[in-house]
């Protein structure tokens, strides 16, 4: 499942030049015949590497880089884009907390930077207003969209979203992704697995729009495998307070009590950041499955691989190099930029340990559902309401 293409229809346009070289076991001429081949000149220079000499700058969230999460994979993004384009390494911001998150920025566009890449959506306010205030500089912002301004283009703090933002905002790029489809992909795992036919989801609040694309995939993919599972979920809260996303230990004590209503769940997806790494504890603690989100927790959190069969991703670092390409290549479309099956943007991680779990038929199964998705023809999300919370 970590086959990755970078052929981001979202950027079209954007070349991609690869030299294959390939050979076969020749013999020797003899000396005769090589006495008679001619010294011919090489009639074309060979290829130079590429060059550029845009500056990039990454303001991650709060936090460490190498955090195996968010910031490390959009950092890695923004170093491969580079690479790909012979530009230098880009330097690299973590603010200190919330409130410098603007001042970092700013500390980039003072460098000179011609590309400022912000990660998360933590920081949308922050990146909308610096886009506002230097439109001749690039931003790429990870998982902030929709672009929410007003009609001046500035942050839209009651988010009546009255402005075009591509149009306001046109060197402001968004990466968002399908996260339906990759929960679709993980509840197709988790009822798969399941021997009670009842799995259960637990996401951070009810107002994250992605978490509920999560969860809604993740019913529907689940439904898919198995008619008669029943899919248990459940939001930690209704708001962006740190309980949502930020509370590990208030997970776990969440999944504890969620679990202990739920008795028969056997399989536990958690959509709630570091919240959620304490439902995987919860989760391991009673001896059931657990589904991480994101990235591939086996690597961010190693705490959960007794009990992680999977995690249902987003590829942050395609979606990023692929953006820091499209800008050098001139073609990159500012606002909001879907990353999903068709272009490699989502997925699940790989079973490591867990591989024994997961049968021919149920792998065949979601091989099937991921080339329906790359195709187009397979609906993941609920034909209303996808991303809205309904009780």
């Amino acid at each position: 499942m970590r086959t990755r293409s970078i052929g981001l229809s979202l950027f079209a346009g954007l070349a991609i030049v690869v030299s294959a070289c390939g050979g076969g076991a020749t013999t020797a001429p003899s000396e005769a015949a090589m006495s008679e081949v001619p010294s011919v000149a090489p009639t074309t220079a060979p290829t130079a590497a590429p060059s550029s000499n845009l500056v990039i700058g990454v303001v991650t969230d709060i936090g460490t880089l190498n955090d195996k999460n968010f910031n490390e994979y959009s950092y890695k993004g923004a170093v491969d884009g580079a690479a790909a384009i012979g530009a230098p390494q880009p330097a690299s911001l973590v603010p200190a907390d919330q409130t410098a998150y603007a001042a970092d920025i700013k500390s980039f566009v003072d460098q000179h930077a011609n590309i400022i890449v912000t990660v998360g959506f933590n920081l949308a306010n922050a990146t909308v207003q610096a886009a506002h205030d230097n439109p001749d500089i690039w931003f790429i912002g990870v998982d902030q969209s929709p672009i929410c301004v007003t009609p001046e283009g500035l942050p839209d703090a009651n988010f009546a979203c009255k402005g075009d933002a591509k149009t306001l905002l046109p060197h402001y790029i968004s990466l968002q992704f399908q996260e339906d489809q990759a929960g679709y992909l993980a509840g197709m795992v988790a009822a798969g697995i399941s021997k009670s036919h009842e799995i259960g989801a637990i996401g951070g609040t009810t107002l994250c729009a992605p978490c509920v694309r999560y969860i809604q995939g993740y019913a529907l993919g689940a439904q898919s495998v198995d008619s008669t599972v029943k899919v248990d979920t459940a939001y930690v809260t209704n708001d962006f307070s740190a309980a949502a996303f930020q509370d590990q230990a208030g997970g776990k004590t969440f999944a504890e009590n969620f679990l202990a209503q739920h008795a028969a769940v056997d399989v536990l997806f958690q959509v709630a950041g570091l919240t959620g790494n304490g439902v995987l504890d919860a989760a391991c603690a009673a001896n059931i499955s657990g589904i991480g989100v994101d990235v591939d927790q086996y690597l961010s959190y190693a705490a959960a691989d007794p009990c992680l069969v999977t995690s249902a991703e987003k590829h942050l670092e395609t979606a990023v190099s692929a953006a820091v390409q499209a800008i050098a290549g001139n073609t990159a479309t500012p606002g909001d930029n879907l990353f999903n099956a068709a272009n490699d943007g989502i997925g699940i991680a790989p079973f490591y340990g867990k591989a024994s779990l997961i049968t021919s038929d149920l792998q065949s199964k979601i091989d099937a559902a991921l080339a329906q998705m790359k195709a187009g023809t397979l609906a993941t999300c609920p034909a209303t309401n996808c991303g809205v919370y309904t009780p």
